[in-house]
């Protein structure tokens, strides 16, 4: 007879049981989103109960954007969402791969439980299988940053790779081309907020373009000049509205309309002594978060000043940082305002709308990529697609090496672990061949994906890196075995991140021997 040690309605899973319930639940997740993997993947609509009309629908084929918006119960189906949350934060792509990657480990380890080996065993092989598999994939790791114009085409190919699982596919050239420029103007740098992504509905997905410079989707006040060379810009936030009594509760009283009048009259006097202020500085240019009133927009065109209000927060931080400014919001001391620059700034339409571009600004890294699309969805997924294909291109500029992709990789790691469980005695050489056979799992997902013979191709693949050609993998499109070099490009950062990242999230799942949950709260009437 057990001790009653937990309080009432808290519940205990042990042993098998609770292993058991994580397997399933982690397999669960992984067959949820492995219909969504490769260039044959299917799209997911996510619809929200709350909210209504299209605010609630996203279609997406996206596995970090499917995992976070579904509301999961099991504990090691979290886990496998926190995983392609770090995959997305980390790299940008491989999102569910990873997810894919450590519930087939799972199915495999599932198997060995069921052959009596105990977990820790199970553990100690996927380490080895891990270590072996990572040093296969570094050996076959190469590059190209030494010839610019090899390494731009590694770029290319792999931004097509991303894409070509997008919904961008069709016209994934054109988008590569695009990412990849947008990439190589950060110089190295890995913050992509210089590059500005800004959606229009409207036209069609091929209509949309690259442009220099930044963005800024808000229009020009009335009277003022709509185009400007030599810009110096001051971004503020600051209230330019009427100055009035901000004081909670307070109230004036006046006895005629002379006195509010004149109350009138110290207000507008106050706001033209804040806008001398400002025009001092020997701007041209001046952004607001905030709106600007009537009558110091009329004073701003009088000092023909391009005055731009209600700058979205995100939109003047971004304006600060490739212009070189700070924002102000205070005046008093021009000595400490610091002051962005850029060639020109003019009024351009998109679609039907206007929007003010800032041309040759001083953090010439900037850019901005308008997309074009039929529809509100389509140009989300759009954006999440693009915002992909930049955060790979941007790690791999910072880590310059690629492997090569249409499952050649796996199939590589895979062999390099066969091998490597030959040469370990004992249980554990097992739990190597399991994480061999979940590693092949991967090119046999994306070939049923693409609705080929999965059990053929995959065989037709490990037949061709056994007989020496390490760059064979899968051609989804015409179904058969090509040399992929040049053709299916991978970043080795987001390889390798899904590898150890996968194989993490097994062990620490397989580890769990005792799920305790605790009683629900009680609620009064």
């Amino acid at each position: 007879m057990s001790a009653q040690i937990f309080n009432e309605g808290a519940t205990q899973e042990r042993a098998e049981n609770a292993r058991l319930s994580n397997i399933i639940g982690a397999i669960a997740v992984g067959d949820l989103v492995k219909s969504t993997l490769g260039p044959k993947g299917m799209d997911k609509i996510l619809q929200s109960a709350s909210a209504r009309g299209d605010d609630g629908l996203v279609v997406t084929n996206d596995g970090a954007t499917i995992l976070k918006s579904i509301p999961l119960d099991n504990a090691a189906a979290k886990v496998l969402v926190n995983i392609s949350k770090v995959q997305d934060d980390e790299v940008g792509d491989g999102t569910t791969s990873v997810c894919v990657l450590a519930a087939e480990i799972l199915r495999q380890a599932e198997q060995l439980l069921d052959q009596r080996i105990h977990p820790q065993t199970i553990i100690d092989g996927f380490r080895l299988a891990t270590a072996s598999a990572r040093s296969a994939l570094e050996k076959s790791a190469v590059s190209h940053k030494d010839d610019e114009a090899l390494w731009r085409e590694d770029l290319l190919s792999i931004a097509r790779t991303t894409l070509s699982s997008k919904v961008l596919a069709a016209d994934k050239v054109k988008f590569a081309e695009i990412c990849v420029d947008a990439v190589l103007r950060l110089k190295g740098s890995t913050n992509l907020d210089r590059i500005q992504i800004i959606k229009k509905a409207g036209g069609k997905v091929s209509d949309s373009y690259l442009s220099d410079g930044f963005i800024l989707n808000k229009k020009i006040g009335v009277n003022q000049p709509k185009k400007i060379s030599g810009a110096k810009i001051l971004v503020a936030n600051t209230p330019m509205d009427t100055d009035k009594v901000k004081v909670f509760g307070a109230r004036v009283k006046v006895s005629d309309t002379a006195q509010l009048a004149e109350l009138e009259r110290a207000e507008r006097e106050k706001m033209k002594a804040k806008v001398q202020k400002i025009a001092a500085l020997g701007i041209n240019v001046f952004v607001n978060r905030q709106l600007i009133y009537n009558w110091p927009e009329q004073l701003f065109a009088d000092a023909g000043i391009m005055a731009i209000e209600h700058a979205d927060f995100d939109g003047v931080e971004r304006l600060a940082l490739v212009t070189g400014g700070e924002i102000a919001s205070a005046f008093d001391s021009p000595e400490l305002i610091k002051l962005g620059s850029c060639e020109t700034v003019e009024e351009i339409i998109i679609g039907e709308d206007r929007m003010v571009k800032f041309g040759g600004v001083s953090a010439g890294q900037a850019c901005t990529i308008v997309l074009r699309g039929g529809t509100g969805q389509m140009l989300d997924e759009a954006e999440r697609s693009i915002h992909d294909a930049l955060a790979v291109l941007s790690q791999t500029v910072a880590e310059p090496r690629i492997v090569y992709g249409g499952g050649c990789s796996e199939m590589l790691m895979s062999k390099a672990v066969d091998e490597a469980a030959k040469l370990v005695p004992g249980k554990k050489s097992i739990a190597m061949e399991a994480f061999a056979r979940a590693l092949r799992q991967m090119p046999t997902i994306l070939a049923d994906n693409a609705g080929l013979d999965s059990a053929d191709l995959v065989a037709k693949l490990r037949a061709a890196h056994y007989d020496g050609k390490s760059t064979s993998g899968l051609d989804l499109f015409e179904g058969g075995v090509i040399d992929v070099v040049g053709k299916v490009t991978e970043s080795f950062k987001l390889k390798r991140q899904v590898l150890l990242s996968a194989s993490e999230a097994a062990e620490m799942i397989l580890r769990v021997d005792d799920i305790i949950r605790c009683a629900p709260r009680q609620r009064r009437n």
